[in-house]
């Protein structure tokens, strides 16, 4: 029996051991199975409250996936740095950058493939076209995901509107009515009744961009380094003529031609400015930083002639992962994603969430921008946030209705924000000078963005 005793004893205490080892190799394997991504977070000088927006959210994140750690980076995407950042290994897994860059890097492997994680997403198929197309290369490869877009749209005074006898319900629908009413509300009111930005800064060149494309026009042709300038394309010569037209034989332009981003933004929130183009999302700008009246504000899609290539030019954001991120790692930052990025557009509970942090902080919840997913897709998000919006929807309908019959179209791809700088002093010389010469500036400023495609810059 002795014998027996210590046997059985030996055994439990072998047991036991083995049951020791057992629980330190599977301790050891969690430990093993802990990934650590590091993400991007926040512009350097974001906000007290913006900073413990994104912490929260990195908490939760971390709660639902106890398995991954989450450091947070501060960044700010630059396209003239990226290559020496990619290279020295100091991006984070997941990064964004704007629709005008993903594709040549998805095209020369800069960041990683993502076509096989974004299809098993079951929201997948409800990507709008040209939107998922933005994050696709020439060889059908997903290379990110599509987050928040914009398109340029037509923000307009509902108060001048009315004070020049107009219907703000119903903005124009044609470059005609546009000079037409721009016309009305200049003579009737004294303010500019169509304004638009004019410096030296590359915006006066992206608007006169934005002008052409809704005509038809685009400003290259080709991609990358191969690209082809054509900004003197028949349809920029028409945009400039219809300035030129509107500032010199209407006089409806007013008196400022030097306007900057911020600068026509205020002087629209002033009530200076019956209509002007910038993108869809500018509402929480004029508000917060403008102090514009909510009651004067409209937003209408831009008038877009009836051809085949014309439409309205679009930008957004993309949401990428370093190419050397694999495996558990790629896994978590594709987690990552789909919980930062895009719960909130396709979930109930993380809309909600997302719009109470929203509230909380003062910020608007509604503001117009360009869909991400279908229709359908679209109102039922609205539908889950409709009881927060706290933007004036009514006031907004002509580009709610009107965004969907419209087609969106990037950037010019190559070396854009030169051939945009390029163009700056053409749209200058039109405000500036009564007999500028179109055709001639247009050439100049074609070979300089040539040159500049040429050279990469």
């Amino acid at each position: 029996m002795k014998s027996i005793f210590r046997a059985m004893t030996l055994a439990v205490v072998v047991s036991a051991l083995l049951l020791v080892v057992g629980a330190g190799s599977l301790a050891t394997a969690g430990q093993r199975a802990k990934v650590t991504i590091s993400v991007a977070a926040l512009r350097p000088g974001s906000s007290d409250e913006a900073q413990k927006q994104f912490n929260d959210n990195v908490a939760l994140f971390e709660k639902q996936h106890p398995n991954i750690d989450v450091k947070a980076v501060d960044y700010a995407w630059d396209g003239a740095t990226f290559a020496a950042q990619l290279a020295a290994g100091r991006l984070p897994s997941v990064f964004t950058v704007p629709f005008t860059d993903a594709r040549t890097l998805g095209e020369h492997r800069q960041v990683a493939d993502l076509t096989a994680a974004v299809k098993k997403w079951p929201y997948y198929k409800k990507f709008q076209k040209t939107i998922i197309a933005e994050a696709t290369t020439g060889k059908g490869r997903i290379i990110g995901v599509p987050y928040a877009a914009y398109a340029q749209a037509l923000h307009y005074n509902r108060q001048l509107f009315r004070q020049a006898g107009l219907n703000p319900n119903k903005p124009p629908t044609t470059w005609a009515q546009l000079r037409k009413d721009a016309k009305q509300i200049a003579r009737r009111t004294g303010q500019a009744g169509y304004a638009q930005m004019g410096l030296n800064d590359n915006t006066a060149g992206w608007i006169l961009t934005t002008v052409a494309y809704t005509l038809g026009g685009r400003m290259e042709s080709g991609r990358g380094a191969a690209a082809t300038a054509t900004l003197n394309n028949k349809y920029t010569v028409q945009a400039l003529q219809l300035l030129k037209q509107m500032r010199w034989t209407d006089n409806s332009m007013g008196s400022t031609y030097d306007y900057t981003w911020p600068t026509i933004n205020q002087a629209f929130a002033a009530g200076k400015i019956g209509m002007f183009i910038n993108g869809s999302d500018i509402y929480t700008f004029l508000v917060q930083a403008a102090n514009l009246d909510p009651k004067i504000y409209g937003i209408a899609p831009i008038p877009v002639a009836k051809n085949k290539t014309a439409g309205v030019l679009g930008g957004g954001s993309i949401a990428v992962v370093r190419p050397d991120t694999k495996g558990a790692k790629l896994d978590a930052a594709m987690k990552w994603i789909d919980f930062f990025y895009m719960e909130k557009l396709v979930k109930k509970t993380a809309a909600l969430r997302d719009t109470r942090i929203l509230v909380a902080n003062k910020q608007p919840v509604g503001v117009p921008a360009f869909p991400i997913f279908n229709k359908k897709q679209f109102d039922l998000a609205n539908t889950w946030i409709k009881p927060y919006v706290n933007v004036p929807l009514s006031q907004m309908n002509p580009f709610l209705k009107g965004i969907f019959k419209q087609n969106l179209y990037p950037e010019p791809g190559a070396s854009t924000q030169s051939l945009y700088h390029a163009l700056d002093p053409v749209v200058q010389a039109v405000f500036t000078d009564k007999n500028a010469n179109i055709s001639s500036l247009l050439a100049q400023a074609n070979d300089v963005a040539q040159k500049a495609i040429r050279e990469g810059k």
